[in-house]
């Protein structure tokens, strides 16, 4: 396993579930002016990065007369709110299915993972993050459920944050689900150990931050955005543990698709991808240097868990495994 020492954000993050209206801009049409407003709906965390990529990509040619709104929140609301009407030309999740959610709903194209990278805009990992000096010296997964140990992961049934953790370790202890009684039986261990689940991974890294638990489950560009504010604690990136792919599309309802197209576009550029690195994601483009991340040697991905349906099916519908434990725990599990 590989230790990094970040630097929290107690007071430098921003809440989640909040829309923001950058650089100004009237309605959804083209006004008089010539400028567009585009409406982009993502999961929690990126919302620092696509401040900086959506300022860069207004310098270009094909963004100077573009403006967004944007909206952030828990992964599976945000996909929900979508599907119920909520306005979106660009949407990013932090799972696949929350992007099926809304190719099932007409809202999506059924092509939209057909490109170079499938779909998927950036990359993670999950990793173990302790209070500075690790003092309960959590370092492996088999740490994280010892008596006395309170961990913090979001709610699987809101966060797309919290559904990459529990299978990071379920992964981990289950040979890539080869033995899932194992599996099971560690995620019962683990949740019982989590004191509170909030609704997604930037609302459960404040309540880290803030002081609750003894180690967090998190994405590793959490983990960096988090040295990058200043708070002090420290982070393992555990031996095996999982890629997290994070799926971005346009909408087929959007009034502006090739403005939207262009924004897509744009995303995968060098530019764009160096800017998602120095918030800490791993970049799906070629071309962006100067970044270390680390490689697990047990790196697993979820096709190695059998794909997100059957993962879904066995494990977080309604009457899945982890529902299962978390209503044996008073955990909602409504989504």
């Amino acid at each position: 396993m590989r230790e990094r020492r970040l630097w929290g954000i107690a007071a430098a993050a921003v809440a989640t579930t909040a829309l923001v209206t950058a650089c100004g801009g009237g309605g959804g049409s083209a006004g008089g002016d010539g400028k567009v407003q585009l409406a982009l709906v993502a999961y929690s965390t990126p919302q620092a990065a696509f401040k900086d990529i959506i300022a860069a990509f207004q310098k270009t040619p094909e963004g100077k007369n573009i403006t967004f709104t944007q909206s952030f929140g828990a992964s599976g609301d945000q996909s929900r709110a979508v599907a119920s009407g909520l306005k979106a030309d660009i949407v990013e999740f932090s799972l696949e299915t929350d992007i099926t959610r809304l190719v099932k709903a007409g809202i999506v194209a059924n092509d939209w993972n057909s490109g170079p990278t499938q779909g998927i805009l950036t990359r993670s990992i999950v990793v173990i993050g302790t209070r500075k000096g690790d003092p309960k010296n959590i370092k492996t997964w088999d740490d994280l459920i010892k008596p006395g140990v309170e961990v913090i992961t979001p709610n699987p049934f809101t966060s797309g944050g919290a559904r990459w953790n529990l299978l990071a370790g379920y992964g981990a202890k289950s040979n890539k689900g080869s033995d899932e009684a194992a599996g099971i039986a560690y995620l019962g261990a683990l949740l019982k150990n989590v004191p509170v689940q909030d609704d997604s991974g930037r609302k459960s890294l404040q309540t880290f931050t803030g002081g609750k638990g003894d180690a967090i489950l998190t994405y590793e560009n959490e983990a960096i955005f988090a040295q990058q504010n200043n708070q002090e604690i420290d982070y393992t990136v555990p031996d095996s543990t999982i890629l997290i792919e994070n799926p971005v599309a346009v909408t087929k309802t959007s009034a502006h698709p090739k403005e939207a197209a262009a924004f897509l576009k744009y995303l995968y550029s060098t530019e764009a991808q160096t800017i998602f690195a120095k918030n800490g994601y791993r970049p799906v483009a070629d071309g962006v240097t100067g970044f270390d991340f680390p490689n697990p040697p047990q790196l697993f991905t979820i096709r190695d868990l059998g794909g997100w349906d059957a993962v879904t099916k066995n494990l977080f519908d309604t009457a899945g495994k982890v529902a299962d434990i978390e209503r044996k725990l008073g955990v909602a599990t409504e989504k």
